[in-house]
């Protein structure tokens, strides 16, 4: 991967809290020709964070004054947005979904027409097979469709986190009314498909004071099509299925999800930015979680939180 570090001497705080919030779920197949495809169920993605949800995601940060802390984090949904490749694999009519009263939750084939408006100026290559002109020519809509895929669900968060569950809870939640939020396969689901987790601090072992750097939030963005895995898996490549034993099964292979995309909150000093590549990552991923929000046409609250509040 690649925020990898290269050094003998270990990973920077950076490096080890993306890491830790890179959901890998377990990787199933089935042979296209003389190929396999690999994909995993989205049910299998949350079940990555029954741990985290219920006790925390712990991460070690060196201080700058030479001592190690263990950070704890509570993951939450942020967003999530669900293009399928087929329509109506999980799509309800309007009238059906039960909005809250700060979060929009919504599952239309109509919101295709919102993403017309996709395309910015300063689109990444993600998008370049695309044409700015096909947003507003009759034929636009077809060429996005094709690209993007159907618009089946999305979800931002809007609540406080003080009112908020994690994350296992939400879309347990969600998946009630919307059981694709369980069913769904990433070979299912379009490039634009995607999802954002904010990770809250909640405290940190031993406790120390004066550390600013220690209240830092984040919020990752995590693909969730099997378009942009790049044939990544982990695990034993010399058997690529879920071998059956007498009372368990043992995952010989999973699939990470990285995030592409990142902001953070309250960062007031250098814990996560000691070196040029960690504060030269920190710009490309905010960068990169701007433009996808831009071509997606996507008004996400966390961000815009995040970002205007480190100024």
């Amino acid at each position: 991967m690649w925020w990898w570090s290269s050094s003998s001497k270990g990973r920077s705080n950076l490096e080890r809290f993306l890491l830790g919030v890179t959901p890998k779920p377990p990787s199933l197949s089935f042979p296209q020709g003389k190929e396999e495809i690999e994909y995993f169920r989205l049910g299998d993605l949350w079940s990555c964070y029954d741990e985290q949800s219920a006790y925390g995601f712990g991460s070690h940060v060196d201080l700058n004054n030479g001592e190690t802390v263990m950070q704890y984090y509570v993951p939450y949904l942020s967003a999530i947005q669900i293009h399928t490749i087929k329509p109506s694999l999980m799509s309800r009519s309007l009238s059906e979904v039960v909005e809250s009263e700060s979060s929009e939750c919504w599952s239309d084939s109509e919101s295709e027409k919102l993403l017309s408006r996709s395309l910015s100026n300063d689109s990444s290559k993600t998008w370049d097979a695309v044409s700015e002109d096909s947003a507003f020519d009759p034929d636009g809509m077809l060429l996005l469709r094709d690209r993007l895929g159907y618009l089946d669900f999305k979800y931002i968060e809007r609540d406080p986190p003080y009112k908020r569950v994690p994350l296992t809870d939400k879309i347990n939640e969600l998946a009630e009314k919307h059981p694709g939020l369980m069913n769904l396969r990433s070979i299912d689901m379009s490039p634009a498909s995607w999802m954002a987790v904010a990770w809250y601090p909640i405290y940190h072992i031993p406790s120390c004071k004066n550390e600013k750097d220690l209240t830092t939030g984040f919020l990752t963005y995590h693909t969730l099509s099997s378009s942009f895995q790049d044939n990544v898996v982990e695990g034993d490549l010399s058997n690529n299925k879920v071998k059956e034993e007498t009372e368990c099964c043992v995952v010989n292979k999973r699939i990470p999800l990285p995030p592409f995309g990142l902001a953070a909150y309250k960062m007031q000093g250098d814990l996560w930015g000691k070196t040029g590549f960690d504060q030269d990552r920190l710009v490309y991923l905010q960068s990169a979680a701007d433009s996808w929000l831009k071509q997606l046409n996507v008004d996400h609250h966390d961000y815009n939180f995040f970002v205007n509040s480190n100024f």
